[in-house]
């Protein structure tokens, strides 16, 4: 039905290089061809297959199983994974888009997505060996399985190096004890990377990751959570009580549990700013379909000047984070640092849904405050964009210390 990633592949290696990309955006201020019939296939499936159930996924806090393996399908689940190890082979920047897509017909289908491509297969694809890629990421590409991030604990909140999981080796095994919280998919997911302390005398320059399959004698999840928002993906704890693993699922070497963690966190605020991109694009839709058929004092309300600033000022919030979130995407495939970059755009992106959405329950009244009209689930979605892979707080700090950084080299 949709035409998957694989027609863009093969359209995009003229196209190749990231430069020529990042020129060609900033010189004509549009996508190059290829991430526009990519944008226009995500658009399509979410349309069809995304926006008429997600109402439905919400209340029923129901995984949306079939949608993904079609996902997975398309190529959606491995954007920049190689296509020999089964991907889309694609770069970042089309990621951007298709998470902004995708989430703009189901937030919750968004984070899935996110969480597979950023937070599960991306720490794996740049730290693992051949044969850990070959076992731990071709068979989360398809949609038939997902794997999730295990960083936070119930205790450490955003002080990512105090880890109180702890890894111990026992012969031909690490075993592992701890808790692990808010994890997003862990009802769903066949895997997961955990950092755990192996070293305590070294803080978090003892901190190693490792793969785990799910299930795994040892691991256990807690319940389910009931979230204000994005409910039809799992959120949960991750429970371990002297879970054996293999010693050769170490992901990369001891010690590098906190580097690692850190470089997955930039790559993935890119995919959060961009499912905030998403709600709010969803939220803006809402909000200017609903006022060019709303008449009040004899015409619609978008002739109220009121509501044109209030149109304008969310239109604004929007496309500045968009252009953010492109950049550090750009910056990533260019090999640059982009780490304030990140920040800045899941920062802007996560506050602009917030507010977009705000003004789109405003614009529609009443009306916006029931669960007939989709303002209230985006109103909610957008909320935890600015909590989840570092809160606004975080991403303030993280900003202010590398423009430091900048101006002392």
């Amino acid at each position: 039905m949709y035409r998957g990633l694989t027609v863009v592949c093969r359209a995009w290696r003229p196209l190749h290089s990231a430069s020529r990309c990042l020129h060609t955006v900033y010189q004509s201020a549009e996508l190059p061809d290829t991430h526009r019939m990519l944008r226009d296939t995500c658009r399509e499936f979410a349309e069809k297959e995304l926006q008429p159930i997600a109402a439905q996924l919400d209340r029923e806090h129901r995984f949306p199983q079939d949608q993904v393996r079609q996902m997975g399908q398309m190529g959606l689940l491995a954007v920049d994974v190689p296509e020999k190890l089964g991907g889309a082979g694609l770069d970042y920047l089309a990621y951007s888009i298709a998470v902004e897509e995708i989430s703009r017909g189901c937030a919750s289908t968004g984070v899935i997505m996110s969480v597979n491509n950023s937070l599960y297969l991306g720490p794996i694809l740049k730290n693992a060996t051949e044969d850990q890629k070959r076992k731990w990421i071709t068979p989360y590409c398809s949609g038939d399985k997902i794997g999730c991030f295990s960083l936070s604990e119930p205790g450490n909140g955003s002080d990512a190096g105090a880890a109180s999981t702890v890894a111990r080796l026992d012969g031909d095994h690490w075993v592992l004890n701890g808790t692990k919280s808010w994890i997003t998919n862990a009802w769903d997911a066949s895997a997961t990377v955990v950092f755990a302390t192996t070293d305590k005398s070294l803080k978090h320059k003892g901190i190693s990751a490792f793969l785990v399959e799910m299930p795994s004698p040892g691991l256990s999840l807690g319940k389910k959570e009931d979230k204000l928002g994005i409910r039809a993906s799992s959120t949960a704890n991750l429970i371990f009580e002297d879970c054996r693993i293999p010693r050769e699922n170490l992901l990369g070497k001891p010690g590098m549990g906190f580097k690692i963690a850190m470089q997955t966190l930039d790559a993935g605020r890119i995919g959060i700013a961009s499912q905030a991109l998403g709600i709010a694009q969803a939220a803006l839709d809402c909000a200017v379909d609903y006022a060019e058929k709303r008449i009040a004092f004899g015409a619609p309300i978008t002739k109220l000047q009121a509501i044109q600033f209030k149109l304008a000022d969310m239109a604004l919030a929007l496309e500045s984070a968009r252009l953010l979130t492109w950049r550090a995407a750009m910056l990533k495939d260019n090999k640059k640092p982009y780490t304030k970059e990140a920040a800045m755009a899941k920062l802007v992106a996560s506050e602009a849904a917030t507010r977009i959405s705000h003004q789109a329950i405003q614009i529609l009244g009443g009306m916006g405050y029931v669960t007939e009209m989709p303002a209230e689930r985006h109103y909610r979605d957008a909320r935890i964009t600015e909590i989840y892979e570092g809160t606004s707080e975080i991403q303030r700090l993280v900003i202010a210390n590398q423009l430091v950084k900048e101006y002392q080299q």
